[in-house]
């Protein structure tokens, strides 16, 4: 079960390899993560995040998680 710390996370944890390295999970492409579902994700609190953000976004609800950005420059 995902908790309200977890939206946060998924607002600001970035990807940390790949194609989209640097991008935070909750702009991440649809289709890439759905790539990941096929082939699999990655084990841990990186695809759990990324488990959830795709919940997220199969659900029309990824504007949701923009006011959560922090500044991180």
């Amino acid at each position: 079960m995902f908790e309200s710390k977890d939206l946060i996370s998924v607002a600001n944890t970035k990807m940390p390899f790949g194609k989209y390295k640097g991008q935070r999970l909750s702009r991440l492409p649809e289709a890439y993560l759905l790539w990941f579902e096929k082939k699999g994700f990655p084990t841990g609190r990186l695809g759990d995040l990324m488990k959830f953000s795709l919940e997220i976004k199969i659900h029309g609800l990824e504007a949701l998680l923009y006011p959560l950005e922090q500044d991180t420059s």
